[in-house]
């Protein structure tokens, strides 16, 4: 997969400040606009194209900060990151996913052995992690895209506020509830993607990652009516339940993030575990479809390429089909390396083609 060229996104000094530019974990595409996050803040962040004299994107200047908290509430208010691992767009709808893993503590430089053991023995949970949102897209006075709490009957809602998460949803699952008390780094659960397709969601696991076997959970989210800030699930595929489980045979990696495309899925894959590679783009034909298949093995998925990561940076996280001509992905990467640091302080993500 080649890199046909790089774009800088810039950002302001407040989220340089809180790394976000460093930490970037999701992007979508709106227009003359990106959609981005990063996992360690509880924003999303609205860039803006800079073109070229041929009408061609060569940067994302502009930025706007968008502060969850303004517009749902979060089980652990505003102080607390998010975890933001997911971004998508679909029937006016801005959705964003928080990672919904536990982690456990890092073994810090220079520590003593007693204080390393004990920070490795020691597992946390962030509520704000375990967050679905929903916004409202609306056009601005600008004629640029923006998110509002309330647009007419459209609200702005959250889902996870009261032991309605989507783990709490997989506490009986009989291939996930082993994981829930598993830290994501541990190949417990981890959300890295999430993309929208008609009424449905398709959330991506980077873990756990189930004898080489990828996870992909479908949910049908609506608005609760007895609460319009709030979301509920609906049931998915004409019965009863409030989700369905598919398996990708992804060769042992797991799903660091999803790209509708038309009917089908892009899959971004990389490690369940902390390592740095390796990383591909995998298309799942058909995935949108109300018939997809509940186990799709390797021959049913078409590799489209390799990106390239780092020894210890440019871990690839986030996947957006252009709007230009061809098809192209831009490819956002966490833990950038110093190459990609650009004097301004902004960052570059790479621009690819599918072929």
């Amino acid at each position: 997969m080649i890199v046909e060229r790089r774009v800088e996104l810039r950002f302001g000094l407040e989220s340089r400040e809180a790394e976000t530019h460093t930490n970037l974990s999701a992007v979508r595409q709106d227009g003359r606009c990106l959609w981005v996050a990063g996992d360690e803040t509880a924003t999303i962040e609205r860039l803006t194209a800079v073109l070229d004299g041929d009408g061609r994107v060569t940067g994302y200047d502009a930025q706007a900060t968008v502060a969850l908290a303004d517009l749902v509430r979060l089980p652990a208010g505003p102080g607390e990151e998010a975890d933001i691992e997911g971004l998508a767009r679909a029937n006016g709808w801005l959705w964003a996913i928080g990672s919904h893993s536990l982690k456990r503590k890092k073994i810090k430089p220079g520590q003593s052995p007693a204080k390393a053991r004990k920070r490795l023995a020691t597992v946390v949970r962030e509520d704000n992690r375990f967050i679905l949102v929903r916004l409202p897209l609306v056009t601005g006075e600008d004629g640029l895209p923006a998110v509002v709490r309330e647009d007419g009957g459209r609200t702005a809602a959250v889902l996870g506020l009261d032991k309605d998460s989507l783990t709490d949803l997989l506490e009986d699952d009989p291939h996930l509830a082993p994981f829930l008390s598993i830290p994501s780094k541990d190949n417990g659960i981890d959300i890295e993607g999430i993309a929208a397709h008609g009424d449905r969601l398709y959330i991506g696991l980077r873990g756990p990652v189930l004898r080489g076997w990828a996870v992909l959970v479908e949910v049908r989210p609506g608005t609760d009516p007895g609460d319009p800030g709030r979301l509920r699930l609906l049931p998915v595929g004409g019965g009863k339940d409030l989700y369905r489980t598919h398996f990708l045979d992804l060769g042992g990696l797991g799903i660091r993030d999803l790209c509708p495309h038309g009917d089908d899925l892009l899959v971004l894959t990389g490690p369940s575990m902390d390592l740095d590679g390796p990383v591909r783009v995998v298309r799942w034909r058909g995935a949108a479809k109300a018939d997809a298949a509940e186990i799709v093995t390797a021959e049913e998925l078409e590799t489209l390429g390799v990106l390239p990561y780092g020894d210890g940076d440019d871990h690839a996280e986030g996947i957006a089909v252009l709007d230009e001509p061809g098809t192209r992905l831009l490819v956002v990467y966490d833990s950038p390396s110093p190459a990609r640091l650009t004097a301004d302080g902004g960052v570059l993500a790479d621009v690819v083609s599918l072929g």
